[in-house]
């Protein structure tokens, strides 16, 4: 099923797509499209952690909630997923809601790659803070919503954001850490000023993608872990 994969990278790099380890916090509108990128690269060691069901108004951008799942619990239907489009794929599916306490080298340590697509800032933080730490590679995804260009997401580090009011809280609690410069995929768009959230599919999707293709590029570069 990787033929076309194949016809683009090294074989060397998609053998070690296929034995990293990745854990994907989240499986929201960015997430689920993050591990779709993920499962269709050749990503085989996936652990996959959401505390969430589906409901009707995830229906407009959540790639994972369907007709037929809502009211499951997010993982589950991660994990059926998974199963359809690579059944070798070895996803766990881990349903609770991260807190900041759980985040420690221990729960860290057995992963190649860390992906952030959850909605917790305090999490986003802890993590920030024990990857580098502990030398674990992370990226994190910062605010979708309330914008509608999918075209103003870049992956860029902490430090280097702009217009986004979420990586201007992280870097405010950071700012006595200055080693703490994690790549993350924001937004260069101005979000809209309106009271409740609002979110159309094209960015989450758009900055999803942008994260599975970070660590794609990541591992290409690398000849050893």
């Amino acid at each position: 099923m990787f033929d076309r994969t194949l016809k683009l990278i090294e074989k060397e790099t998609f053998m070690k797509i296929q034995k990293t380890r990745i854990l994907l916090i989240g499986l929201g509108g960015v997430g689920g499209y993050t591990l779709e990128c993920l499962l269709r690269s050749g990503f085989q060691n996936i652990t996959v952690i959401d505390g969430d069901t589906f409901e009707i108004s995830n229906m407009n951008r959540q790639i994972l909630c369907l007709t037929d799942t809502l009211g499951q619990n997010k993982v589950d239907a991660a994990k059926k997923r998974a199963e359809l489009i690579n059944p070798n794929c070895n996803l766990i599916a881990i349903h609770k809601t991260l807190i900041k306490e759980e985040i420690t080298k221990e729960f860290i340590s057995s992963y190649n790659y860390i992906i952030d697509a959850c909605d917790s800032k305090e999490v986003k933080i802890a993590l920030m803070r024990e990857c580098h730490k502990h030398h674990i590679k992370l990226i994190s995804s910062m605010g979708t919503a309330n914008r509608l260009s999918p075209e103003m997401l870049c992956i860029t580090t902490l430090k280097n954001t702009t217009n986004d009011p979420l990586a201007k809280v992280i870097r405010k609690e950071l700012r006595n850490e200055p080693a703490i410069n994690t790549p993350v995929v924001s937004s260069l768009e101005l979000p809209k000023k309106q009271k409740e959230l609002g979110t159309i599919i094209n960015v989450p999707m758009s900055a999803g993608v942008l994260l599975a293709s970070y660590i794609i590029k990541d591992i290409q570069k690398e000849t050893t872990y």
